[in-house]
């Protein structure tokens, strides 16, 4: 069969409870990412801050 022929009724949709656990992984993983960074980024242990500080300038991100 091909991509032509399929059908709405072939077509599969997420139900809400899908839709649900999408919306709260991605909140997940941005409240993780954001706490990651302010972690890292406000840490008063040299190492860890000046890790982060070299990561940013490596990958062009401007941090100061």
């Amino acid at each position: 069969m091909s991509q032509a022929q399929i059908t709405e009724s072939q077509v599969t949709h997420l139900p809400v409870a899908g839709q649900v656990g999408r919306l709260a992984q991605s909140l997940m993983a941005m409240a993780l990412g954001l706490l990651i960074v302010g972690v890292v980024g406000f840490s008063h242990i040299d190492v860890i801050h000046n890790a982060a500080h070299d990561v940013r300038h490596s990958n062009a991100f401007p941090c100061h």
